[in-house]
């Protein structure tokens, strides 16, 4: 059994002159990352490999979540990641190495939603939304070549929201 953590990033300010890509974390993301990054710790089998989008937003978020972890995890910084639709991260995942058995896959939306939620076999909460920093939580049975929408089992999702009664945590 394999699992699959899909991660949005946390969430940014608005665009500025250096781009889309270059938007960093509110304080606010900063600590909704920090909280999911304490949600994930507690979580087994731990990810031992990220594949994390190359965005500022999505480097940061998982810069909030790692001192969480007790190993750090292989990172795998990838362009292909940012701004991906859910067929280009599933065919990514498809690719993951077969000793890969927990993997923290962290990108933007609407891709994550989308993929998400086609993978679960019953979607609950992930049909509605995604908001940022969210974490679903998939089992995986088989090989990551093999995986195909319907085919993974939603173990949880969460939200900073859902972790804290914390207003700054509203959903977006």
């Amino acid at each position: 059994m394999k699992t699959l953590y899909i991660l949005r990033h946390a969430k940014a300010g608005p665009e500025g002159r250096e781009g889309d890509a270059e938007r960093p974390l509110m304080k606010r993301g900063r600590k909704a990352a920090a909280a999911i990054g304490e949600y994930l710790a507690g979580l087994a089998p731990a990810p031992t490999l990220v594949l994390c989008s190359t965005s500022l937003r999505t480097r940061e978020t998982l810069d909030e979540i790692l001192p969480a972890l007790d190993r750090e995890p292989q990172l795998l910084f990838e362009d292909a990641l940012y701004l991906a639709g859910a067929s280009r991260l599933l065919d990514r995942v498809q690719r993951l190495p077969e000793q890969a058995g927990s993997v923290l896959l962290i990108g933007h939306n609407p891709g994550l939603h989308q993929l998400a939620a086609s993978l679960a076999s019953e979607a609950g909460g992930l049909a509605e939304s995604f908001p940022t920093a969210a974490l679903a939580v998939l089992r995986v049975a088989g090989h990551w070549s093999a995986l195909r929408p319907h085919e993974a089992t939603l173990i949880d999702f969460k939200t900073p929201k859902l972790l804290s009664r914390d207003p700054d945590f509203e959903s977006d």
